[in-house]
């Protein structure tokens, strides 16, 4: 029988889901635990993430309209707009860092922490589109996990001001528009033919991966405080 678009996402996220105690650093910012600069890393960290990302997702969107998948292409639009809004709240976050501009500027982003875009941009120029939107609509699920928690944790714990954690509110929040773009792009996808999906699996599996390195990255001690 053949699988609905929803059926299909849905089995993707249920592969996909992260194992609980995969992310070493989320819980320890939750109870209060961490250290605050981890805090200041991910922030800076995020920098170079959201920005590659939204290129990245730009140059999909460009590619699934010259395919012929406007589907795909309205999905990756609409995350572009998503990481312009989300990099807009960023700037807050750095600031309640106490990180002015000259230290943002010379903070020297982690490997670790950089491998999940450089995939991301790997995927851009080599993946199915649909593959990549199932792929990135697992992962998310895990993103906006955590940044629900940590949208909590921050005030609670660190002090942290709304203002400063809107960052995380952004991706906590759910995103209707986003899920209806995701249908129509994996629809869009089975109407040219099952194999068309056969990667999803395989690219979602090196996202979650990339994924917890990032947080794993964070979590390790370092040489000097960053």
């Amino acid at each position: 029988m053949t699988r609905t678009a929803q059926e299909l996402l849905d089995d993707v996220r249920a592969e996909l889901a992260p194992d609980p105690s995969a992310n070493p650093l989320v819980p320890r910012l939750a109870d209060g635990t961490a250290d605050p600069s981890v805090i200041t890393a991910l922030a800076l960290e995020q920098r170079s993430v959201i920005p590659a990302d939204r290129r990245s997702f730009a140059h999909l969107a460009a590619r699934s309209a010259a395919s012929g998948a406007p589907g795909c292409a309205d999905f990756f639009r609409g995350l572009t707009e998503g990481e312009t809004l989300a990099f807009d709240r960023l700037g807050a976050l750095v600031t309640a860092c106490g990180v002015d501009k000259a230290a943002a500027e010379a903070y020297e982003p982690r490997a670790g922490c950089q491998a999940y875009p450089a995939y991301v941009a790997w995927l851009a120029l080599n993946g199915e589109p649909v593959d990549v939107v199932l792929a990135l609509t697992a992962n998310f699920a895990a993103w906006g996990g955590y940044c629900a928690t940590l949208a909590q944790a921050l005030p609670a714990h660190y002090g942290f001001s709304d203002e400063a954690c809107a960052f995380f509110a952004f991706f906590a929040e759910p995103a209707p528009d986003l899920e209806r773009q995701a249908l129509a792009a994996v629809q869009e996808g089975l109407d040219r033919g099952p194999g068309v999906t056969g990667q999803a699996l395989r690219h979602g599996k090196l996202l979650q991966r990339y994924e917890a390195m990032f947080w794993e990255t964070l979590a390790a001690p370092t040489d000097g405080a960053r």
